[in-house]
């Protein structure tokens, strides 16, 4: 039997009094891309960070590929993308990719990082530092330095935030693709165009709990209307 690339039973979160999470059941087979979605303060950026293992839950129990977030080898499997770039701003495009390839012990770390920076399109760039980049270019870096060592598991907290037309399009062919290579990915947008057009399942959270999780391709109509729903 395939271990599910993440499973999580009765997952809370709370800070202080306040519950970001309630009572979370959640099964992502391997391979999919999921949509999560819902309201402002819904508890989406906070579901996340739980997976990448940057926080831990109050209660409930929350595995990656049967492993603990917080351990090392779960994260070796992980790509998190999140509101912050976790660029160096003094560092160059190609330093900034080199550097995380080192970190993780990738293979010829320079060439990945010249292949990362010409598939993000970037590659005009590479002798760029960070605090020169535009937003939308930073944030691309920040999608190629999350793959820098291809994990299984790729986390993406509102991706196509900043990213022109273009740049958009290109990210959604870049997460059409790893979905259909049997990567995983977590996607949260406010976009639901866009998160229809890459997920095969849906996750709607509203007030830290489900409100629906969907197996099926997400249609957008129908979303906007579930999300405006449980945000009334």
């Amino acid at each position: 039997m395939n271990t599910a690339a993440i499973s999580a039973r009765g997952l809370e979160k709370r800070f202080g009094r306040s519950a970001a999470l309630r009572g979370i059941d959640l099964e992502v087979p391997s391979g999919s891309c999921l949509a999560v979605l819902g309201p402002n303060g819904a508890g989406k950026s906070t579901l996340l960070r739980l997976v990448a293992g940057l926080a831990r839950p109050t209660a409930g129990t929350l595995q990656v590929a049967g492993l603990a977030p917080t351990s090392r080898r779960a994260r070796a499997r992980i790509g998190y993308v999140g509101h912050a770039t976790l660029l160096y701003p003094m560092l160059t495009a190609f330093e900034n990719l080199l550097f995380a390839g080192r970190l993780y012990g990738v293979e010829e770390p320079a060439a990945r990082a010249h292949v990362l920076l010409e598939e993000e399109g970037l590659a005009a760039v590479a002798t760029r530092s960070v605090g020169e980049l535009s937003s939308g270019m930073a944030q691309r870096l920040s999608i190629a330095r999350s793959l820098v060592h291809d994990p299984s598991l790729l986390l993406l907290d509102e991706p196509f935030s900043g990213l022109d037309p273009g740049s958009a399009d290109r990210l959604a062919r870049r997460i059409i693709n790893l979905r259909d290579e049997r990567h995983t990915l977590l996607l949260v947008s406010h976009d639901l165009g866009r998160a229809a057009e890459v997920a095969n399942a849906a996750l709607v959270l509203a007030g830290g709990r489900v409100e629906l999780t969907s197996s099926e391709p997400p249609d957008a109509r129908q979303l906007a209307e579930k999300i405006a729903e449980v945000g009334a």
